[in-house]
């Protein structure tokens, strides 16, 4: 992602129905490309390209889904937590937050622990 995202191209890709759907969906479970192209209504590879924007955004992260038969396959789950818009000075301010994994939150409070130092 981006340090500190363009506001102009965030809100345009929020500005995308599917993308807003996408991230409805996931973020009430992981789904498949293939369960989000249902809940879109659109072709799969329109689902691919929006989920691999959300992706260079982390707005959306890809897991791995194990099945019973020892198959796998990628599922995607919202991490967007919060997304404030601002505007002061003639300037749009976005701030994102996203919900870590517990191993970024480790690695997050290791950081903290040796600047401490």
């Amino acid at each position: 992602m981006p340090e500190k995202p363009d506001p102009d191209e965030l809100l345009e890709l929020l500005g995308d129905p599917y993308v807003r759907t996408i991230l409805r969906a996931a973020s009430q479970e992981p789904m498949s490309a293939k369960e989000l192209s249902e809940e879109c209504d659109s072709a799969l590879s329109t689902v691919y390209r929006r989920v691999d924007d959300l992706i260079e955004y982390d707005l959306l992260v890809e897991q791995t889904a194990m099945e019973r038969d020892g198959s796998h396959h990628s599922v995607y789950a919202t991490r967007l937590d919060l997304l404030t818009v601002r505007v002061a000075n003639g300037e749009f301010d976005m701030a994102l937050e996203v919900e870590r994994s517990a191993p970024e939150r480790f690695t997050s409070m290791w950081e903290n622990i040796r600047e401490v130092r």
